[in-house]
């Protein structure tokens, strides 16, 4: 048996996936490949072996992850595992940059479980996973809040007493390893890349972020990753009165409401069919169109909202998984942005493109694939070596 290869295993929990990637210690990748549908019907993706994950429709992420290791040491029996990088969205006041996995730091992340809660759990269960499969190996913390700690103080702050911000109150905002690699693209394509851009992550979680000097200055997400724009499940922005009227006029629990707003809501309570965007594009339904509509709209308004926030905006950035695949939500957004001075190239949008306005259209507009794991990656290695 030949001498084995160093490799960096990077896991990315979402909310209905779970990515992965295997790094040689040259940070270029040698395996990749992903579960989606998490909570509809799983499906892995990874080369020419897409197929469905043998194990039941409504498995944990921790079930899952157990399948997807062992699947992933099966495919790498010529490499030697020596560090695990992972996604964790919300690391908090405390977490600023990434950080080697202790029982500490995992207690302490446990902690802020309950402000991401479609998230954190499965984050700590892909370090738990690795933990099972590899006891040995370092492991490494990579955080989706760490990106926005950039924010000037007054974009942070809820109009609240100043105890509960003193306390940590705050808009965190998250996708940070998104944008974080956006951001190092921006000089490939953009002519002023350390001008005003929006930068529109959407995808089963989506945000969006304004950035100057490729750092970010303002975001949709909030205390927690239930604010801002519709998403797969979650119900974005929302009225805090009505949270009180679930409480006090329906007579439901925090639990009850924190799963409405959590799972239930969003794109799939709006149409009550599906979380997912192709699904609800491809049916005839008014209430799917509705969904769509929903999510156009407030995409829009918050566009108008960052690009206020900064005094004009120059480029917007599509990225994540409705930004980078769906053509057709693309255009609509864009439509919806002329005031802002985009004019679509329709080839260009539905050809696969990086830049899919006109050469004259004042704002300009990208597709550009985000890699988180790439970042993790590259963080696991600086911080374990090899």
């Amino acid at each position: 048996m030949g001498e084995k290869n160093d490799a960096f295993l990077v896991l990315n929990a979402g909310s209905s996936s779970i990515k992965y990637a295997v790094y040689g210690v040259d940070l270029q990748v040698i395996l990749n490949g992903q579960v989606d549908r998490i909570g509809l019907d799983p499906q892995y993706h990874g080369g020419a072996s897409d197929i469905d994950v043998p194990v039941a429709d409504n498995a944990t992420h921790a079930e899952i992850l157990d399948w997807l290791l062992t699947h992933i040491a099966g495919l790498s029996d010529n490499l030697n595992i020596i560090g695990a990088g992972h996604r964790v969205v919300h690391g908090g006041q405390d977490f600023s940059a990434p950080a080697r996995v202790t029982d500490a730091v995992i207690a302490k992340l446990r902690t802020l479980a309950p402000l991401a809660p479609g998230h954190q759990p499965h984050n700590l269960a892909g370090i738990e996973a690795v933990g099972r499969r590899w006891p040995n190996i370092p492991q490494v913390a990579c955080f989706d809040t760490a990106f926005h700690r950039t924010q000037p103080r007054i974009a942070q702050l809820f109009a609240i007493p100043r105890t509960f911000s003193d306390d940590g109150v705050l808009r965190y905002g998250f996708h940070g390893l998104s944008y974080h690699y956006i951001s190092t693209q921006l000089p490939h394509h953009l002519d002023q890349p350390n001008g005003k851009v929006i930068v529109a992550h959407l995808g089963n979680g989506a945000s969006m972020c304004a950035m100057q000097n490729m750092k970010s200055v303002a975001t949709t997400m909030g205390y927690t990753a239930l604010d801002g724009l519709v998403m797969g499940r979650r119900c974005g922005e929302l009225d805090p009165g009505v949270i009180f009227h679930m409480l006090r006029d329906r007579g439901m629990s925090v639990a009850e409401i924190e799963d409405i707003l959590g799972t239930k809501s969003g794109l799939l309570g709006v149409s009550d069919i599906s979380s997912d965007m192709r699904d609800l594009l491809a049916s005839d339904n008014p209430a799917a169109a509705e969904a769509v509509d929903l999510f156009v709209y407030q995409a829009c308004k918050k566009i108008g909202a960052l690009a206020a926030s900064m005094g004009g905006v120059g480029a917007i950035v599509f990225t994540g998984g409705i930004g980078e695949n769906s053509a057709a939500i693309r255009a609509r957004i864009l439509q919806g942005c002329a005031w802002l001075g985009a004019d679509l190239d329709d080839t260009a949008n539905t050809s696969g493109a990086a830049r899919i306005t006109t050469a004259d259209s004042r704002l300009a507009a990208f597709v550009i694939p985000t890699d988180e794991e790439g970042i993790i990656a590259g963080e696991t290695q600086r911080l374990v070596g090899g």
